[in-house]
């Protein structure tokens, strides 16, 4: 028989997935470790199937994921309109540490050209720059995260090295 969490604990709601020792993170702690994130991965689905693809990217103001590819990548044509999950986590596997933060929204390209022409400037700049680049956001509709400090469960128990 595995070991009980405390009465208040199963009862927090602010756990994601009970007993599991992680601590969950409001929307806004989420958010402010997600920008400190230089690459995330994104969550969409490819012939029927999950598909993940790491991705740099930038946090703007109002929570949105911006990325930005080729005009005539296949994660364009999958992502459009559609809704993904984006992640980006940090892990220190040295002290078990660590957190990770998820976006789920509706994925649109940016199509209005002042927008495109801005975020030219100002938007996240790609590993492998293309001849068209398009800009995709994604909205940020769900916000989670959890994290897990020092090795230390949400319990105040160290977790075994």
């Amino acid at each position: 028989m595995g070991v009980r969490a405390p009465d208040d604990a199963r009862k927090d709601d602010r756990l994601t997935y009970r007993n599991d020792g992680f601590r969950e993170l409001s929307r806004e702690e989420s958010l402010q470790r997600l920008a400190d994130a230089s690459v995330g991965r994104i969550v969409h689905t490819r012939d029927a199937l999950p598909a993940v693809l790491p991705v740099d990217f930038l946090l703007e103001e109002s929570g949105a994921v911006l990325l930005r590819t080729s005009a005539s990548s296949e994660l364009v044509r999958a992502v459009d309109g559609v809704v993904v999950a984006f992640e980006a986590d940090e892990v220190d596997a040295a002290t078990h540490s660590g957190r990770s933060v998820v976006v789920t929204g509706l994925a649109s390209v940016v199509t209005d050209p002042e927008q495109h022409e801005q975020l030219i400037r100002t938007g996240p700049r790609s590993w492998v720059p293309w001849p068209v680049e398009v800009f995709v956001r994604v909205e940020p509709e769900l916000v989670t995260g959890r994290e897990l400090v020092g090795g230390r469960t949400l319990y105040g128990v160290k977790l075994p090295s």
